[in-house]
């Protein structure tokens, strides 16, 4: 043990001044280490320091600067020290564990919003497309981040998923609070929902959060909120009336943007807008009239074919090709055509009063489908497979075949001719082809 030195007093220490280390008794090996000052100016350093034996070693505590620690103050922590070391502990190795403890809880400490975001660059690979992975993004940027985004994961309740998914929904002009978003804006509530859930299975997976996931809708929201099945009805793409169809084609033909080609197309083939405006040449096979359209593009995941009607290729003849670029409808920076585009073009053309009416882009596939159920004999399952339904594995195996491909080129080729129509050509007189077939 280090030499039993004289206790000095509160006062003796502090008329210690000459640089070096001054034994202050009491316990042995408590020292005031005076550093001599950079400037001579300027104040001493003076810091305590308890040299003691730990394992056979002579080692070095810090107490704490003089006088900010006083000398009663650092007697007592040497005390304690030695105290330790008897007893077979070195307060080293505790300082360690306690900050190895504190490093890997803060790396546990992960907000909902580090959670969300790590999941989502986890998971980038998997979308389908870069909208996809925006999407989930802006959901939970709007209506989580602002009120549980600097939560802790650990500590996120199922009060605070309920304060998220009824939030108050507000005008964006008057500010007026228009409802709740759960019951005003329930598809979207309801998306949030699984993406809030999806969040938390997440982490606690990586162990940010033990647990129950508190965003479960089975035994836990569902007891607090209504079933968004009851709450409102589906409400479908509004669609302009097959009858009008024609005239409103007259009407686009006389537009020659990249916009209105791309609508057209979409109208003539009767598919999504998502499979147009990412369209390749690549995948046009002019020669059989065949638009293979990739898995990667259809809703479904798979492949789907559309036969192309005269009016189709003509348009696509009518179409540049830009060098480089391999998008047959590409946007004005070359890129892929924005889903906005054909929306404004259709809002143009109403506020126009080229049509009456309300109707989107994806409004078409319901004109055509009506058409089709009313106006023609073509069974159920060729209409739905020609707007790239799913329709069941019987029928979907029917669906590769050449003889259905040929049932549905029919079906497109009257639907073509049907669109080159105005109804100023159309009289009350004439019979649906369902009805004739019948007779």
């Amino acid at each position: 043990m280090p030499k039993i030195a004289k206790e000095l007093s509160a006062i003796e220490v502090k008329r210690l001044s000459a640089a070096g280390m001054h034994s202050v008794g009491n316990p042995a090996g408590l020292l005031l280490q005076i550093q001599k000052p950079v400037r001579p100016d300027s104040i001493p350093s003076r810091s305590w320091i308890l040299r003691v034996r730990v394992a056979g070693r002579r080692d070095h505590y810090g107490l704490g600067p003089y006088p900010t620690v006083g000398i009663a103050e650092a007697r007592d922590k040497a005390k304690k020290i030695i105290g330790d070391i008897r007893q077979g502990n070195d307060p080293k190795d505790k300082k360690k564990k306690a900050k190895s403890a504190l490093i890997a809880a803060a790396a546990k400490n992960k907000t909902f919003k580090e959670s969300a975001e790590a999941y989502i660059a986890a998971h980038s690979a998997s979308y389908t497309n870069d909208k996809h992975r925006k999407q989930w993004a802006t959901t939970l940027e709007t209506y989580a981040y602002p009120i549980i985004g600097n939560i802790l994961v650990n500590d996120i309740s199922m009060r605070n998923v309920l304060d998220v998914l009824q939030q108050d929904v507000k005008d964006p002009i008057t500010n007026k609070t228009l409802g709740k978003l759960w019951e005003l804006k329930t598809p979207t509530a309801s998306r949030l929902q699984g993406r809030i859930k999806t969040v938390l299975d997440f982490a606690i997976v990586n162990e940010y959060r033990s647990g129950t996931n508190p965003a479960l809708w089975s035994g836990y929201l569902d007891t607090q909120l209504p079933t968004p099945a009851k709450i409102k009805k589906v409400i479908h793409h509004p669609a302009i009336p097959y009858p009008e169809v024609g005239d409103f084609m007259v009407q686009l033909r006389k537009n020659k943007s990249i916009s209105a080609k791309a609508l057209q197309f979409l109208i003539l083939t009767a598919v999504r807008s998502g499979s147009v405006r990412n369209a390749d040449w690549s995948e046009i096979d002019l020669e059989n009239e065949l638009w293979v359209i990739p898995a990667a593009h259809t809703k479904t995941k798979q492949e789907h074919r559309v036969p192309l009607s005269e009016q189709a290729i003509t348009l696509l003849d009518s179409l540049l090709k830009l060098a480089g670029n391999r998008k047959i409808f590409p946007s004005i920076k070359g890129g892929v055509l924005s889903d906005m585009a054909l929306s404004q073009l259709m809002r143009g053309m109403k506020e126009r009063k080229e049509f009456i009416g309300d109707a989107v882009p994806h409004g078409f596939r319901s004109t055509f489908r009506d058409w089709s159920a009313e106006q023609t004999s073509f069974p159920d399952e060729i209409r739905k497979a020609a707007s790239g339904h799913t329709v069941g594995d019987a029928v979907q195996k029917a669906y590769q075949r050449t003889d259905l491909l040929d049932k549905r080129r029919q079906l497109m080729i009257q639907w073509a001719n049907f669109l080159d129509k105005p109804s100023a050509k159309k009289n009350s007189n004439v019979t649906s082809i369902r009805k004739s077939a019948q007779k």
